[in-house]
């Protein structure tokens, strides 16, 4: 069956992921597509990072044992892969191979902000306790590159700030505070720079996305979302955005809806969506969504927790 409208219709590729034999991704929690279309699946299972072509066959896998609680990950202009570990608090760069460039954060010592995860309760229960924006990490979650190279960092489970780094890991500069209002997090979930540099925020519990420069100045926010996880701008200017309350949806860069589809409110057994959290697109339109439904719904969906749908032209 067909998804989306118009110049935007998609047919669903159904177990489009080829994964070895026993494999699972258990959670598929950030997405990342090079140049040549190869698609970096960062995922929760033994084999943290999963590498396919466009056509869903298996190519290599890296990470093992390197990661506490993958969460978001973005790819540069050479290649080199950035994942963050929330679990950690720290954001690392790799090779496309798995080589690990350059790490940044202190590894299991989180920033001060107040927050307290009280053991057997979900993170996002535990967001009141921030009392204050703090220093890089606490919590990462998601990470984009300017078009100087310049790395910005949402920060997080246990923050409430956005970070921007030089190329090399320099701090340049943080903002945001624990609230509702502009300017202020609940949950930075993902983050985006578009090609004139404006930094796009994903606010998940805020239900909302923040827009700002890139020196962290507020310019404008979308709030016809539902519990946003991640986004993505592809070169004709379409703005992709997954919904952790199970659906996706496309807009104009001006904020237009142009297309939306999942399956809010049905049964995460048998629904297309149980728990979107991360997007990605391809050269050719195609778009890839990873979910989180073990966490969320206690569901291993196979290879099936990262879904293709292909654009109808």
């Amino acid at each position: 069956m067909p998804f989306g409208t118009g110049k935007y219709t998609y047919e669903l590729d159904d177990g489009w992921a080829k994964l070895p034999e026993g494999w699972s991704f258990a959670d598929a929690c950030g997405l990342a597509v090079d140049a040549e279309d190869r698609v970096y699946v960062l995922n929760r299972s033994e084999h943290p990072v999963i590498v396919f072509d466009r056509d869903g066959n298996f190519i290599a896998s890296w990470g093992e044992g390197f990661f506490q609680r993958a969460h978001g990950s973005n790819i540069d202009p050479d290649g080199s892969i950035y994942c963050t570990d929330d679990g950690n608090h720290t954001v690392s760069k790799f090779t496309p191979e798995g080589k690990l460039l350059m790490q940044m954060g202190n590894k299991d010592q989180p920033s001060d902000t107040g927050f307290v995860h009280t053991p057997g309760a979900t993170l996002t229960s535990c967001l009141p306790t921030i009392k204050r924006g703090g220093s890089p990490f606490n919590r990462p979650t998601g990470v984009s590159l300017s078009s100087a190279g310049e790395i910005f960092i949402s920060d997080g489970y246990g923050n409430a700030r956005v970070h921007r780094f030089s190329p090399d890991g320099k701090l340049l500069l943080s903002w945001g505070e624990p609230g509702t209002e502009p300017g202020q997090f609940r949950l930075p979930h993902s983050v985006w720079v578009d090609s004139q540099d404006g930094v796009w925020v994903v606010d998940r519990e805020n239900y909302r996305i923040q827009i700002f420069d890139k020196e962290g100045k507020f310019l404008d926010q979308w709030t016809d979302l539902s519990r946003p996880t991640d986004m993505v701008i592809d070169s004709e200017q379409v703005v992709y955005v997954s919904e952790l309350n199970q659906r996706v949806s496309l807009f104009s860069i001006e904020g237009k809806l142009l297309a939306r589809w999942g399956s809010q409110e049905e049964d995460k057994e048998t629904s297309l969506f149980a728990a979107p959290h991360a997007i990605a697109v391809d050269s050719r339109g195609d778009i890839y969504v990873g979910e989180v439904s073990k966490t969320q719904a206690k569901i291993d969906k196979g290879s099936r927790t990262v879904q293709k749908f292909v654009r109808k032209t």
